[in-house]
């Protein structure tokens, strides 16, 4: 199995000095984005940055994976919603990079659903074990709920 997406970015005549960080993302779906860098580095803030991007992959990965696991244990989720967080820091090497990524889930099961912490902490585990998105990261990700 294999992804693909495509980034497109052109120069502009307003770039004088300096280059325009400003890209779309058509992706295989064809769903396109509009990117840019970080604020930070500067950036256009109201564009998805490449940070957030990885963040959101982790959190929609790991989401996707633990309702799986809910589902196919019958416990059905009503609603699952996560604030999560990616630090930038430096690594081992002493480059930039996201140094850290936190995921706090909050899950509602379905009505009359009663599901204890032990067996939410299971799931989670399991979750994460079986993210393909944190298999691939180098960084530390807690998950927090």
């Amino acid at each position: 199995m294999a992804f693909n997406l495509t980034v497109n970015w052109q120069t502009s005549p307003a770039d004088e000095g300096e280059f325009n960080r400003d890209h779309q993302i058509e992706f295989g779906s064809g769903q396109v984005i509009q990117a840019s860098s970080a604020p930070e580095y500067k950036g256009s803030e109201d564009k998805i940055n490449p940070e957030e991007n990885l963040l959101a992959a982790l959190s929609s990965c790991h989401m996707l994976t633990f309702l799986a696991i809910a589902h196919l244990k019958r416990l059905p989720v009503a609603s699952y919603v996560d604030n999560a967080k990616a630090e930038l820091g430096k690594n081992a090497s002493g480059k930039i990079a996201v140094t850290k990524m936190s995921l706090f889930p909050e899950v509602v099961f379905a009505d009359g659903v009663e599901v204890s912490p032990e067996v939410i902490d299971k799931i989670h585990q399991k979750a994460h074990a079986n993210c393909f998105i944190a298999n691939s990261l180098a960084c530390e990700v807690e998950i927090n709920y």
